[in-house]
């Protein structure tokens, strides 16, 4: 049996080629950098990080959950393409290489379009078309979408000819008709959509036409994924943002979005008002995987399961990464926050920071790396040799954005838990040290969030009782993130010439 989500944490809003018997995949990145982080795996169900795609994006200042949004990865005679959003700023941007490790181009902009979500179709006469969602200019309410259509010249990566406006949402009324793919299968043109928003009413439609550019018929079946009709209480929500694929041997399937709540009450009828709050994504959206067949010349999804009979291929297991980082190089899971406008890490012999004067409670780039949490239950530690001045202080944080999240730091007298929420900080727990070497860490049961400290090898012990994590989690946050695990040092607005040395980092599923 395979199990679900084959990217756990934060890896939203899906994208696949195949390329032979390899499978490439690229998700979002918001404001982390550096963006687009791209996948590879040659059974579907185990995959291992390459690296990232963007490498020289101007993330400056951008607000949480801004940044880029939905790529799409096509691979055509020979080239890699992604394109993608750079929302908040800049819009739609396409970059190529010839292998999935790069080097990538720098990026083609297109300022003549706007909207979000582009995606590329190649047609069996190589003839390329750049797809995507924007809001009608006359839209009737917020979320009111269309899907337009036009050829993209692969010469000069320029659009040309007419452009198509081919979609708007299937149900009356419904928002954001989303993450547009297009597919030739059997002499029809699919298109595929996801609608209601990208939280629990997700749903996904298809449509098809014998020519590219229309008209489309919806599907009467649609949608042919959600899960909003099991409710809050499913193990699975927010199903939706598909893309496919098919293996040599013919079969088919789709990667996508979805959230798993957890930590949640055991509410009456009365009470499911307050269950969406209640519950958790702390995890944010993840990415899943499930089959999908076909009928009278239509896609059938199947129902997305935490366990479920794999693909047809041979099993492909990378091999396992130290669950112990000792920052002999800085891995491909780790991210800042923002653009890093110079180098204030070094690796080597462990991971040291400098001291910087961007905090975590604004827009910025703090002296921060960061990894995203992928088990609701785990353990997490670390040690830090810091001497802190005034105003000084560094340590292990779980980040939702600069408004929620908490932090275990060393500051000047000794060790602070710190739960900030609504931007506000309130003070959870304290522990007298001094300056030197200290051991930190975080063990998360469900939605309780234990703070753990040493002052001398293995001798743990709670800091502050167990936190609530649901600040953690975008229902209540808001945004489209999920937690980020970092550590980092900062001098809250002072120059510094003080650095602060992790000798390692410790991740373990509990």
């Amino acid at each position: 049996m395979s199990t679900n989500p084959v990217l756990p944490g934060f890896h939203p809003d899906p994208s696949i080629c195949r390329v032979g018997d390899d499978y490439y995949l690229v998700t979002s990145s918001f404001e982390w950098f550096p963006g687009v982080p791209i996948f590879h795996s040659r059974d579907l169900t185990h995959w291992r990080q390459l690296g990232h795609v963007c490498h020289d994006l101007d993330l400056d200042g951008l607000k949480p959950s801004a940044g880029i949004f939905a790529p799409t990865i096509r691979h055509h005679d020979g080239v890699f393409y992604m394109i993608t959003t750079l929302m908040e700023t800049a819009g739609n941007f396409l970059v190529t290489a010839t292998s999935p490790e790069g080097p990538w181009t720098e990026p083609v902009w297109f300022p003549e379009t706007r909207g979000f979500d582009p995606s590329l179709f190649f047609d069996d006469d190589g003839r390329c078309w750049m797809h995507g969602t924007r809001e009608r200019e006359n839209k009737e309410y917020d979320g009111d979408t269309e899907i337009w259509l036009r050829e993209l010249d692969l010469t000069s990566l320029k659009l040309v000819g007419d452009e198509h406006v081919i979609w708007t949402p299937h149900l009356r009324g419904a928002i954001w008709a989303e993450g547009p793919h297009i597919y030739k299968i059997g002499g029809w043109y699919y298109l595929l959509t996801s609608e209601g928003g990208t939280a629990e009413e997700h749903a996904v439609m298809v449509a098809r036409s014998r020519t590219l550019t229309g008209p489309y018929t919806g599907n009467p079946r649609n949608p042919v994924l959600t899960h909003r009709h099991l409710g809050l209480r499913h193990p699975i929500t927010s199903t939706g943002h598909p893309d496919l694929v098919e293996t040599p041997d013919g079969e088919w399937w789709s990667v996508l979005l979805a959230t798993r709540p957890y930590g949640g009450t055991d509410a009456t009828p009365l009470e499911m008002a307050a269950v969406r709050r209640e519950h958790g994504y702390n995890l944010g959206r993840e990415t899943f995987l499930t089959r999908v067949t076909w009928e009278d010349e239509w896609p059938v999804f199947d129902q997305v399961t935490p366990e479920f009979t794999g693909p047809a291929l041979p099993a492909h297991r990378w091999p396992a990464s130290p669950a112990c980082d000792h920052f002999h190089r800085l891995d491909p899971v780790w991210q800042f926050l923002r653009t890093p406008r110079e180098t204030f890490w070094t690796v080597g012999d462990g991971l040291t920071l400098k001291v910087r004067p961007p905090g975590l409670t604004e827009h910025g780039n703090p002296s921060l790396v960061a990894r995203p949490q992928a088990h609701i239950d785990f353990a997490v530690h670390t040690e830090l040799t810091f001497t802190p001045g005034a105003g000084e202080h560094a340590g292990l944080a779980l980040i939702q954005n600069d408004d929620f999240h908490i932090r275990l730091s060393l500051r000047h007298g000794g060790l602070e838990l710190v739960h900030r929420a609504e931007g506000v900080d309130t003070l959870a727990g304290w522990a007298d040290a001094a300056g030197g070497r200290v051991w930190l860490g975080f063990e998360a049961h469900g939605q309780d969030y234990q703070a753990r400290y040493a002052l001398a090898p293995g001798e743990w012990r709670p800091l502050g009782s167990p936190l609530d994590g649901r600040i953690l989690s975008s229902t209540v946050a808001g945004g489209f993130i999920g937690t980020m695990i970092a550590l980092y040092a900062t001098s809250e607005g002072r120059e510094s010439s003080n650095s602060a040395r992790f000798s390692w980092f410790d991740y373990q599923a509990l």
